[in-house]
């Protein structure tokens, strides 16, 4: 399926059957950007629910605060969907040069490295949405905490699976210096973001069964 124009301008149906296409984009790093995306749109409804409520008047600046934050990383992660496939089309090109052409390796590896970007940015961008999914379900709307909890589920997800898309990549480098610290900063982010996501949703969860 060849999706014409950018794919964050598609219908929710046209990206979900070029997804299943047997086409290289959008792939898992495009699926894993708008999953967080999505994450932060759930943080931002329970923010937009609260704003204008008497019983949240004391945290109003707050939470305005909050969606205005999360909105910045709504729409950086739904650029990204984009960026990532953009990344993509080099990769493909470099793989389709022959193998006894002195330039391949050195094309390849640039596309490779190129290639570690916009998944990376996706996960800087989803661990901001994490802290900010923690804040609302501590000061938002007591009747959409359940909103929160699956914000907080979605974006492990597309933490998680955003970190796979810069793996597949760092394991494929030559310059291994590059690869190390690349892996670092994500199992850094994986280590500290993947649990506060998971207790987020946890705490929700467990509040809503002993009610």
């Amino acid at each position: 399926m060849n999706m014409q124009g950018k794919l964050i301008q598609s219908t929710c149906t046209d990206f979900c059957d070029a997804l299943a296409a047997r086409e290289p984009t959008p792939g898992g790093g495009g699926a894993a950007s708008y999953v967080g995306a999505l994450a932060a749109a759930l943080c931002s409804m329970v923010g937009n629910y609260t704003i204008g409520k008497k019983a949240y008047v004391g945290v109003e600046d707050e939470i305005l605060k909050i969606l205005e934050e999360v909105e910045a990383s709504r729409v950086r992660l739904m650029e990204l969907v984009d960026e990532d496939a953009e990344a993509f089309l080099p990769l493909s090109r470099a793989y389709a040069i022959p193998k006894e052409n002195p330039e391949r390796a050195k094309t390849m590896e640039e596309a490779t490295k190129s290639a570690v970007v916009a998944p990376l940015q996706m996960m800087r961008e989803i661990c901001v949405v994490v802290a900010l999914l923690e804040q609302m379900g501590k000061k938002g709307s007591r009747m959409l905490r359940s909103d929160v909890a699956c914000g907080a589920l979605l974006a492990r997800a597309a933490l998680e699976a955003a970190a796979i898309n810069v793996f597949v990549n760092t394991g494929a480098v030559t310059d291994r210096a590059f690869a190390k610290a690349t892996e670092e900063e994500v199992d850094d982010m994986l280590a500290v973001y993947v649990p506060r996501a998971q207790a987020c949703a946890d705490a929700i969860v467990t509040s809503l069964r002993n009610r």
